[in-house]
Formats: C-alpha cells, sequence, structure tokens
C-alpha cells in the first residue's frame, strides 16, 4: 500500500532446520507459517496446501474491543499426504477445532495453529478446517470509538493485512504465494454497516444486529482480505456498470467530495492505459481514521487514511487524486497479479507509483508527470543505499516498504518505457497482465514478457537496476571546437563501484538546440568509467541537454557555460530544462543570475519551474534575494504562493517579518497561513507571541493553524506561555488529530521544562492522565512528553509504566525507558547514582526486615533450638 506503515507487533519468523523421522513420516517438511531462510536470505515458503475458500463469521464486540470468530479453510493437500495442517495464528484464544476429517488433536502455539489428523489427507483431496476462537487482536484490526476518545458517532473499526498482519484476528495461511476466494459474514449493532471484498451477497436483521454477507468469487491472496464495520456515510456513482463509492465516517463527510472526484476519470484511464478491464466486482474507497499507512489496495475496496480529506479553502495544496490513483491501479499490479514473495514487491508498489505518474500527465499534462518523477528522483539519488530492489536480506517484510519499491520501482518502469516507446510499453504489460492474471508474479515475468513481445534482451538492465543497487553518478563536460565544427562531451561515471554497484551501462540521450530552436537528438552508449563523444553539428549549440526527456535515473553533474544557461533558463519548450537551470542558478548571487530567477518565479508558465525559482532565491539567501521575494506579484496558484511564503519565513529579517504578519492577517488559504506562523517561531517580542496566542484560537480544519502555532511557540521557547497551552489543549484536544496532538503535548512539555514550578506541575499532571489513553499513539505521545519535560517527578511514574509493562516487543515500556533515559541524562549520573544508592540500601533494609521476620518465626516454630 502507498507509505504503508511498520507493524506493531514482531513475530518469530524462523525456519525450523531441524525435520524428524515423524514429521518426514507425516508429509511435514517444515512450518508453514514462515519463508525459506538461507544465509540469512529470505524466499517464498513452501505450498503444502492449495487453498480453495476462506469464509470468515465475525462478531466484533466494540465496547471491550474483542472479536468472536468462526474461521472456516476448505483446501487440499498439493504433492502428498497431508497429517499436520499448519495455520497462521497469533494470540488468538482458540475454542474449538473441527473438520470434515477426522481430527485427532490440535495445538496452539505462540505463533501457529496446528492440526494433526487421525489418518494423512490424500494429495489433492480436498477437506475444510473449522476453527472456533476470540481474539483482542494486537494488530491487524483495529477498534475507533468515543470510548477510546474519537468522536461521537463515528465508532467503526477495519482492518490492515499487509503485510502478514491477519494472523492476529483470525488463522489462516498468511503468506503472499496463495489465492482463494474468500466470504466475510458479520454482525454490528442496527445503523451500522460493514463493507468487505467483492458483492453484498445479503443484508438482514436479526434482533438488534445486522448481518451483512459479502462474497469474493474471485481468488485473492490473504493480506487482501478487508472487513470494515460501523458509522459511515457513503458517496456513490458508476463507472459504466461498475458501481463505485467513497465512504467516511459521519463526522468527515462534509469534505468526501473533494477526495472522490477523480476515480472515474482513474479508473477510465488505468483501463485504456494497460488495455485489461477492471477486474473485481467493485471499487470502494473508506476513509478510516487513524490508519496505519497513507492507503491499502484491497480487493475491491481500498482503505485511505482520513488524512486525505481536505477542506476546498486549502486551494490545490492539498489532493487526493495521487493516493486515488496509486490504490486504483493497485487493483491490477498487487490483486490481480501479486508479487510472489515481499523480496519482489516493486512489481506491486513500482507499478502503483508510475501509473500514479502517467495519470498526472493525463490528467495535468507531461510536465507534471516529469516534475513528479524529478522530485522522485531526487530522493532516491539523496539515499546511499546500495540494497537493490530485488532484496532478500530483510528479516521484516516492512523492512521492504522503501524508497526502492515505489520511486526506485517506478523509475526502472520509466526507464523501460522510454526505450522501448509508449505503443509496445502498453503491448509488453498488456501481455503480462493477461498472462499472469489471477496469478503470482517474480521479476522474472516481467522481464520474460518484456524480451519476448520486444524482441531484445532486457538480461543486463534488470540486473544492474533491479537485481544491484545503486546508481550512475555522471559528471559531465561539455566543449565546442569551431574548427570543426564539433561538440564533445566528456563524461564520467563517478559512482562507487563495488559488487552491490556495478558500473553501468545504458543508452544515454543527449541533444543540441541551435539558434533557430531545432533540435538534434542523439543517443550515446555509456558503459566505461570514462569515455567521450563527439557530435557534428552545422552551427554551435545554443543549449546543450543531457538526458532532456528524463529516461535515466541518474545524478548528471552537468553545469552548461553562462549564455548555454540562460538560453536553457527561459526555452519554452523545454520545462525540464527550465526548471534545471533554475535550481544551478541557486549556486549563484550575481545580478543577472538573481533577475533571472526573479524572472522565472513571476513569469514561468510551469508552476513546477516557479516553486523551485523561489525555492532557489531562498538558497542564495541574500538581502537581493529577500528583496526579489517581497516584490514578487501576487501568486495565483495557492503551492507557489505557499512555496514563496516559506522561502520569505528561511529569512531573519524585520522585513520578512512583517510580510508574514500581513499573510496571518490577510490570507485566506489556511494552509499557508500555517505556512507563515511556522516561520514565526525564530521572533522574539510579545507582538509574535501575541500572534501566535491568538492563531490557536482560529479555526481551521483538521486545527492547522493552531498545530502551527505551537510549532511555533515551541520554537520561541519561552517558559511563560506553558500555562496557556495547557489551558487551550485542556479545552480543545478533541479537535485535534492524534498525531498533532502528540507534537502539541511535546511542545507543551518542552516549554514547561523552566516554567514556574506550579505550571511545571500542572503539566506533569495533565501529560500523567494521558499514559492511560486508549488510543496506542497518544498514550506513547504522553509518555515521550514526560521525558520531554525533563521534570523529576515525573521519574517514580516512567518507572512503574516500564516495570508494569515490560517486555521486548511493549512499545510502551520502550518509550518510558527512552524517556526516563532523557531525563536521567538532564539530571546528569551523580545524582542518579546517588538514587540508586538509596534504593539499593532501602532494599538492604527490606531484606534485613524479612530476615528478622523469618527468624522470629522460625523461633516460635521450633522452640528451644539455637541457630
Amino acid at each position: 500500500g502507498a507509505g504503508a506503515s511498520l507493524a506493531e507487533d514482531s513475530f518469530d519468523q524462523g525456519w525450523e532446520v531441524c525435520v524428524s523421522k515423524r514429521q518426514l513420516a507425516d508429509g511435514r517438511t517444515g512450518p508453514t507459517d514462515s519463508p525459506h531462510e538461507g544465509n540469512g536470505r529470505k524466499y517464498a515458503r513452501d505450498r503444502e496446501i492449495d487453498v480453495k475458500h476462506l469464509r470468515l463469521e465475525l462478531d466484533p464486540d466494540f465496547a471491550h474491543r474483542t472479536l468472536n470468530g468462526v474461521a472456516t479453510l476448505s483446501f487440499a493437500p498439493i504433492a502428498r499426504p497431508l497429517r499436520q495442517l499448519r495455520l497462521d495464528a497469533v494470540g488468538l484464544h482458540i475454542e474449538k477445532v473441527e473438520s470434515s476429517a477426522t481430527v485427532e488433536a490440535w495445538d496452539a502455539g505462540k505463533t501457529t495453529l496446528t492440526v494433526t489428523f487421525a489418518q494423512p489427507l490424500g494429495a489433492a483431496a480436498e477437506a475444510w478446517v473449522k476453527v472456533t476462537y476470540t481474539a483482542e487482536p494486537k494488530s491487524g484490526w483495529y477498534y475507533r470509538t468515543e470510548a477510546m476518545g474519537y468522536p461521537a458517532g463515528d465508532d467503526h473499526f477495519w482492518t490492515q493485512g499487509e503485510p502478514e498482519t491477519h494472523r492476529f484476528w483470525f488463522p489462516g495461511y498468511d503468506y503472499p504465494n496463495e489465492r482463494f476466494t474468500s466470504e466475510v459474514l458479520c454482525r454490528v449493532p442496527a445503523g451500522m454497516s460493514v463493507l468487505s471484498n467483492g458483492r453484498l451477497i445479503e443484508e438482514r436483521s436479526e434482533g438488534n444486529r445486522t448481518l451483512f454477507h459479502w462474497s469474493q468469487e474471485t481468488e485473492h491472496v490473504n493480506y487482501l482480505v478487508s472487513v470494515i464495520g460501523g458509522y459511515f456515510k457513503k458517496l456513490e456513482a458508476k463507472h459504466g456498470e461498475l458501481p463505485i463509492a467513497f465512504l467516511t465516517p459521519p463526522s468527515e463527510f462534509a469534505e468526501a467530495e473533494n477526495s472522490f472526484r477523480d476515480t472515474g476519470a482513474i479508473l477510465s484511464f488505468l483501463e485504456k492505459e494497460i488495455g485489461v478491464p477492471y477486474p473485481w466486482a467493485k471499487y470502494y474507497n473508506v476513509c478510516v481514521t487513524d490508519f496505519v499507512a497513507g492507503g491499502m489496495e484491497n480487493t475491491s475496496i481500498a482503505t485511505l487514511t482520513s488524512e486525505t480529506l481536505f477542506s476546498k479553502e486549502s486551494g490545490n495544496i492539498r489532493t487526493s487524486h495521487r493516493l486515488d490513483a496509486h490504490e486504483t491501479t493497485h487493483q491490477w499490479f498487487g490483486d490481480l497479479l501479486t508479487c510472489k514473495d515481499w523480496s519482489h514487491l516493486w512489481l506491486n508498489e513500482g507499478f502503483a507509483t508510475y501509473y500514479t505518474h502517467l495519470y498526472d500527465e493525463n490528467k495535468s499534462g507531461k510536465d507534471e508527470m516529469l516534475y513528479q518523477l524529478y522530485l522522485d528522483a531526487q530522493g532516491i539519488l539523496e539515499n546511499p543505499d546500495e540494497k537493490p530492489i530485488v532484496w532478500r536480506g530483510y528479516d521484516d517484510p516492512m523492512e521492504q516498504f522503501d524508497y526502492r519499491v515505489y520511486p526506485k520501482g517506478s523509475w526502472v518502469l520509466q526507464m523501460i518505457r522510454s526505450q522501448l516507446g509508449p505503443e509496445l510499453y502498453r503491448r509488453c504489460i498488456r501481455t503480462y497482465v493477461e498472462r499472469h492474471r489471477n496469478g503470482n508474479v517474480v521479476t522474472q515475468d516481467l522481464s520474460d514478457v518484456i524480451e519476448e513481445v520486444s524482441g531484445r534482451s532486457w538480461d543486463e538492465f534488470f540486473d544492474q537496476w533491479v537485481y544491484h543497487g545503486g546508481e550512475p553518478v555522471l559528471g559531465v563536460s561539455y566543449s565546442w571546437d569551431q574548427t570543426s565544427r564539433q561538440a564533445k562531451l566528456s563524461i564520467q561515471q563517478a559512482q562507487k563501484v563495488s559488487d552491490a554497484v556495478m558500473l553501468f551501462d545504458f543508452p544515454l540521450p543527449v541533444r543540441f538546440v541551435d539558434a533557430n530552436g531545432k533540435p538534434r537528438d542523439f543517443t550515446v552508449r555509456v558503459h566505461e568509467a570514462k569515455e567521450e563523444f563527439f557530435f557534428e553539428l552545422p552551427s554551435q549549440p545554443k543549449r546543450v541537454r543531457i538526458d532532456p526527456d528524463l529516461t535515466v535515473l541518474a545524478k548528471v553533474e552537468f553545469v552548461p557555460p553562462d549564455d548555454l544557461l540562460f538560453a536553457q533558463a527561459v526555452a519554452q519548450d523545454d520545462a525540464p530544462g527550465r526548471w534545471l537551470a533554475v535550481r544551478s542558478l541557486a549556486e549563484r548571487s550575481d545580478g543577472s543570475s538573481l533577475a533571472q530567477l526573479k524572472s522565472r518565479a513571476e513569469t514561468d508558465r510551469f508552476y513546477g519551474v516557479r516553486l523551485e525559482a523561489v525555492r532557489a532565491l531562498a538558497k542564495v539567501h541574500s538581502r537581493e534575494a529577500l528583496q526579489a521575494l517581497l516584490t514578487l506579484p501576487p501568486q495565483t496558484d495557492d503551492r507557489v504562493r505557499q512555496a514563496t511564503i516559506q522561502a520569505i519565513g528561511s529569512f531573519y529579517a524585520d522585513a520578512a517579518l512583517l510580510h508574514l504578519k500581513e499573510v496571518v492577517a490577510a490570507e485566506p488559504n489556511p494552509e499557508i497561513v500555517a505556512s507563515a506562523l511556522s516561520a514565526m517561531g525564530k521572533y522574539p517580542g510579545e507582538e509574535v507571541r501575541g500572534v501566535l496566542l491568538g492563531a490557536l484560537e482560529r479555526p481551521s480544519y483538521r486545527q492547522r493553524i493552531a498545530s502551527a502555532a505551537i510549532g511555533a511557540l515551541k520554537d520561541r521557547a519561552e517558559p511563560e506561555v506553558a500555562a496557556q497551552l495547557l489551558a487551550h489543549l485542556r479545552a480543545k484536544e478533541a479537535a485535534y488529530p492524534s498525531s498533532d496532538l502528540g507534537r502539541a503535548w511535546d511542545a507543551l512539555a518542552y516549554l514547561a521544562r523552566k516554567a514556574d514550578p506550579s505550571t511545571r506541575e500542572q503539566v506533569r499532571i495533565y501529560l500523567a492522565s494521558q499514559i492511560e489513553h486508549p488510543k496506542e499513539v497518544l498514550r506513547q505521545a504522553a509518555i515521550a512528553a514526560l521525558g520531554t519535560s525533563e521534570d523529576d517527578g515525573a521519574v517514580a511514574l516512567l518507572r512503574g509504566v516500564a516495570k508494569q509493562r515490560g517486555g521486548p516487543v511493549d512499545a510502551d515500556a520502550k518509550a518510558a525507558d527512552e524517556a526516563l533515559t532523557r531525563i536521567r541524562a538532564v539530571r546528569g549520573q551523580a545524582q542518579e547514582v546517588q538514587e540508586l544508592r538509596k534504593e539499593v540500601m532501602d532494599l538492604q533494609k527490606e531484606l534485613q526486615a524479612v530476615r528478622d521476620g523469618l527468624e522470629e518465626v522460625r523461633k516460635k516454630t521450633q522452640p528451644g533450638k539455637s541457630r
């Protein structure tokens, strides 16, 4: 999923090396709940069984945040008789196991439910196992209720299975290399609804509860099973005959339409671009509160964070269309075709990321697509990690969910498409999808199709870009020889070459543009450490562009001579060239460069160039640059207006502060007001303090303005405002999103460090009252804030948290230990040693008292005997 977050619990993924004689005789070769490991590398687990169908009957208990369930798994042994069936199950209380075959015994271990049959099940013989259980899930299933601090009338729950967390709420085959159909029957209080994969088969009343029966009739993998239930409001539409909908908790519904407006257009675009119709029975997007990721592509029903919702007042600064496009693309890549194991995750995430960029091109033009690819490339190239995209060295599958599989995987597809051309690329991808639909895929499957359809060998390409790490770093220099009318390019690969990073071999497009604007395009093969290339041209070029259409993921270190650079900065047919020129000019502070930057910020027709220009002026950071920013004409694009305010806010000057205050007073866009407030934190004075404190009470969607003001107050570090901030948070804490409230608590604790004793104590009492908060994120935020407060009075409380909970995977205990470490660091080791010595002496006294008591008991029970 987009930005999938870390699983909250860890579990044993070890491989049983030893196989007993009994296990061999029974047909068991190892556990089914773990992938193969060899020399620390992960491989797909064995498939002992073919899972046919999963049926879940669920009764959630909102009050106790528990679950009663019955899971029925239909399956058949694949190649040989099966005596023992092992299902992934963590923390489940198993009440009963039934089966179509005679069960000799069953055992619920820490991570696995093992069912032993009286007689081995024959290969290909279909059977079923029915497990009745209860659960209080620590992961995979999440409640959001009024009792937990969420808005009244919004009670709901949701599930999240990727990568392997459904085992925390139902027993099953929790690994991506097995596909099956599924159905969900779930009962909820009357007035609530339940959503799941596939088609709604039945909805009926059962007393004060309602039963919803959903059926997913096309096979999918375990982590894509989804159940969402509670109070929701819905927007509905049709894409042809396909039902589409967007749902939110009732309190969020007013903003739902903003995020739903692209879904139909995205589906139309993807069906045409991929060449394969949408494959599921419906397409719903459901926003849930405090989701653990940005979104999740469950088959036919994507889960989205409610953070994607935005108000119209934010203009074009916020949009949901990229998250929407990402999760919709997954309905093909990730759902219809699913990576066989986590090392090939890029086949899910890289496609979803790239087709989001292709939709940007469809929606807003090629310059937008290239700009988004460029921004992705900057993040990739700044990362020194040499791990390959296909990497088997992870310990936890979540280690795979990083830049390598998202933007770098997307860039691999951009390079393939650039070499093949759009039409041949579409043929390759359509063939790949049609051939492997309803199946699992590895990278070789994609490579084989591309080779077959294109007639070219792609072994080297995938070897260097997918199976090895790193990216090329190209040092490029240019010269012109008037006598021979030749341009010369010298290119050096400067990346560190090792076993992990290759010396790359790739085609590099080069463009020379003459005085009349006529381009001459060449492609050179870069494959050595140092190379020189010569180009015969009719006249000296006025522009020299390396990879003008962004077809190679490489760090290109090339700054043209001044006349070429300034010509590039104004070339109306080359937006990437303009923003690259602008970034180069950020390294200079001469008058001509500043004038060009201001001109680009004022007049460039592409907003991305204007964005880069105002950021470049901030980087120049001279008085002249500030004056250029302050005198820019009003921008109609909210994104550029916000970037301009952020650029002005990077300066420390009276003129900058005056402008920021004017923006706070007059700007209607709350996102831009928030940027101005954030920048004011470095300024002293009562007037600034008044502006920030006043902003605490200024209403805005999701308290964006107040949150920015709190961050600025923290930057000012004035302890005298702690009492006012405390009063504000006590009154308004329910209005803040959980993550922002946690940051506000940290700011409050920071300000209270040097506040008067009474305020300091009140802050400690307030934070202490939150350490039993039912929201885990806020519980841990309160614990961390007590550490930030550096308050000795919190030590005993934090020790109690650490001792009460304990354990290697207990996040509360870990947070308490970290908070104690912070307080100890401030107090100094000497004081800590004194306290520990006192504790030891007290313990010694207690121990002596116990001994004395025992001696007295001994004397009474054994009279006349000496010791």
